[in-house]
């Protein structure tokens, strides 16, 4: 059995804030007995997809660079998996949604760069983002396997089930979703609702534990026009088990860490029980990568 911390957090005026307020509750959750801890999406800015403007490209970070060490030193020191989401820069103009993950001995194991792009009002993020070119990989850190999947491809089935057939036990979803004040009453809980039931879904079909990590607080952003673009995001972090039983979830609006514990056993159990591996046809499938069939 393995303890999991995930980081709900809000936006800070600066990235140093950011890092140095994520960094206390790394501690924190390395002190409780956390063994792996991944905080939410873009941990380090504001939600800042809420606008299309150019300054932005200033946040991202290159992976062989200041933040990634320190956060390796982090890991190291405590000896803990650290799951990271970041703006990234690999090259002028080409800029990636990414997560890094830190194996416990302070090793970069690898990244996942975001493979679904959503594009939406208060949601630019083609504008920023390329679309991810890394495939779906897992990674065998000292304390389990795990996959990353970011935000918007938590929607996608998919996703989820290639890393499930990769051998992962724990998907992590950092994520940055949230409420359009002129939505919330009509849709708000609906679209809460939709949100994690896919995701306990993707745990139920896949016979493993998935984790979702969403911010909180409400963040205003200015469009070139001056008109003011509102997110109040709905925090809820949750965990769920093989079975879609919610083990943990946060609260609406307080930054905190929640904890859960996995075990490979109860994962073991739950496919002898339910093989839904064994009985995939995968014989029939053949559509399944085409965009439409009619």
């Amino acid at each position: 059995m393995q303890k999991v911390a995930l980081i709900q957090s809000q936006a800070y005026p600066t990235k140093a804030l950011a890092y140095e307020a994520n960094e206390r509750l790394i501690i924190e959750a390395a002190e409780q007995g956390a063994k792996i801890v991944c905080t939410q999406e873009l941990f380090l800015t504001p939600y800042f997809c809420q606008v299309q403007d150019t300054k932005y490209f200033e946040l991202a970070e290159e992976i062989q660079g200041p933040l990634v060490e320190r956060l390796q030193a982090l890991a190291a020191r405590f000896e803990i998996v650290i799951v990271a989401s970041l703006f990234e820069k690999q090259a002028v103009g080409i800029y990636y949604n990414t997560s890094v993950t830190i194996d416990a001995d302070g090793e970069v194991l690898g990244v996942y760069r975001k493979q679904h792009i959503p594009q939406d009002p208060g949601f630019e993020e083609k504008f920023y983002f390329t679309p991810g070119d890394g495939g779906y990989p897992v990674w065998k850190t000292r304390y389990g396997t795990i996959g990353v999947l970011i935000c918007w491809d938590q929607w996608f089935p998919e996703a989820a089930r290639l890393m499930a057939l990769q051998g992962a036990e724990i998907i992590f979803y950092p994520t940055a979703i949230g409420w359009l004040p002129e939505e919330k009453a009509e849709w708000g809980r609906r679209q809460h609702q939709a949100w994690e039931t896919v995701q306990r879904g993707h745990a139920v079909a896949n016979g493993c534990y998935i984790a979702a990590i969403n911010r909180v607080g409400r963040e205003t952003m200015e469009t070139e026009s001056g008109a003011q673009r509102v997110i109040d995001f709905w925090g809820q972090s949750f965990a769920s088990d093989p079975y879609g039983e919610v083990l943990v979830k946060g609260s609406e609006s307080e930054e905190e860490v929640l904890y859960f514990s996995y075990e490979s056993k109860v994962m073991e159990d739950f496919r002898q029980i339910w093989p839904f591996f064994r009985d995939r046809r995968v014989d029939t499938y053949e559509g399944i990568s085409s965009r439409w069939l009619s």
